[in-house]
């Protein structure tokens, strides 16, 4: 923790605008919330369960992102323009493929997408109607995404905060007037929710193809678009496939957890859907420092700077535990505010409560995990162990606990949610174990 003006300096200049964006965009998902949860905690709930697609959606998308970022960290390191464009191609490729495959899923077989996180009839007839709507969003994003990972591995991160901000504004503004139908039009509830997202995601499209064109910024390189190196390919894919590996478990684990608590009762899933949203809302920080991790470390290894880079690796790890408390005392300081701030029955308050409490430990590992396993060791390229410890703590411990305690042993809706926050605070030790092994201090370009 020793005090560098220059490397906390380059810290905050890249972490806060990350930061930004990603409070920006789970701010979408907090108004949805609030909004619906004002007209009824079945639209709210339903919405809710609805947008788990997304989430599944952005595991691969985010592994596509993540694989160019970690590359594409080193190469501008290293100061290879080309190599960067070439990047970008294949993000493109790959994330144009993922989400046409979610948007002909939407419209195709909403219900049967609902049916897995809900049993009840009215909560998936909401969804389909949200989902038939929100699929569209899906197509573009996946494209829009690629644009914004591109942004921030070049050092253009108040560009990309800019342009997700001003999306995410969009958003709340059109939710606030298509759910309640203001200005005379008619309330439009859930449906409204998705023609918002919709609408505002053309636009942070057509803002990143306009930005983009500027000069400095790195673009597509057409003309190579299906002439890539195959050593690059090989490079992508080493980087991509592992991190896809773990974002499917997270993310499909995540999604479990989601479906174990919907089959639990109205009340527990509309619980669990507002602690998720402050839950994303509070990660907000700590993505942010991870991001920054990831570039910072990946920059100084991609330069040749292995010592420098392992030096700024073991400081991130160390200022992560900071972000962990912080957080922590974060989530119970806004508890009061959260339980009386939607309309819920008096026991899904009750849970919520409760749930609030559980939350506020697991940030702890949620924080140190994200900076060191997201930012530093995948800055190194370590992709692999991030794979490996969720196969071991959430699929192998909490996933099984949280299944047999619903319905097996048929726990309260508290003790199950307690084991869904297990994975994050059990592999701390592990994860510690794996930063001094420096098996993350490597460079990896050609």
């Amino acid at each position: 923790m020793t005090f560098d003006k220059q490397f906390y300096r380059n810290l905050i200049r890249i972490s806060l605008p990350i930061a930004l964006q990603s409070l920006m965009l789970a701010l979408v998902a907090a108004c949805d919330a609030l909004m619906l949860g004002r007209v009824a905690q079945e639209q709210m709930t339903a919405v809710s369960l609805a947008t788990q697609i997304q989430f599944v959606q952005n595991m691969f998308l985010s592994a596509a992102t993540a694989a160019g970022a970690i590359l594409g960290a080193q190469y501008w390191g290293k100061g290879d323009r080309r190599t960067l464009e070439d990047i970008f191609d294949l993000m493109l490729m790959f994330c144009g493929g993922v989400s046409i495959l979610f948007f002909l899923a939407c419209e195709l077989c909403p219900g049967v997408l609902m049916s897995i996180f809900a049993e009840d009839a009215g909560l998936i007839s909401v969804g389909n109607s949200y989902l038939r709507i929100a699929g569209w969003s899906y197509l573009i994003t996946g494209v829009s995404q690629c644009y914004l990972a591109i942004m921030k591995v070049t050092e253009r991160v108040k560009a990309g905060a800019a342009i997700s901000s001003a999306a995410v504004v969009l958003n709340v503004i059109l939710n606030a007037v298509l759910i309640f139908g203001l200005f005379g039009l008619p309330a439009m509830e859930a449906r409204g929710a998705a023609l918002a997202t919709t609408i505002a995601r053309i636009a942070e499209l057509m803002i990143c193809l306009v930005i983009s064109s500027g000069q400095g910024y790195i673009r597509p390189a057409v003309s190579r678009f299906f002439g890539i190196s195959r050593d690059l390919v090989k490079d992508f894919f080493r980087q991509c496939l592992p991190l896809m590996g773990g974002g499917l478990c997270w993310g499909i684990g995540f999604t479990s957890y989601t479906a174990i608590m919907g089959h639990m009762g109205v009340d527990a899933a509309a619980a669990n859907s507002v602690a998720a949203v402050v839950r994303d809302l509070v990660c907000c920080m700590c993505n942010g420092i991870g991001s920054a991790a990831g570039i910072i470390v990946g920059n100084e290894l991609g330069a040749g700077r292995l010592e420098q880079g392992k030096k700024y690796g073991i400081r991130l790890k160390n200022i992560s535990y900071v972000i962990g408390f912080i957080s922590t005392a974060i989530v119970l300081a806004v508890t009061p505010f959260v339980v009386n701030g939607v309309i819920l029955t008096d026991r899904a308050r009750d849970y919520l409560t409760w749930m609030m409490v559980i939350m506020s430990f697991y940030m702890i590992g949620r924080c140190v995990n994200t900076v060191t396993i997201n930012g530093v060791l995948d800055g190194g390229g370590d992709t692999l162990f991030d794979l490996y410890s969720l196969i071991v703590c959430m699929w192998m411990v909490a996933i099984p606990l949280a299944l047999c305690g619903a319905f097996v042993f048929h726990w309260s809706p508290l003790a199950v949610y307690a084991c869904t926050c297990l994975d994050e605070v059990g592999k701390i030790p592990w994860v510690m174990y794996r930063v001094r092994k420096y098996k993350w201090v490597r460079d990896l370009t050609r």
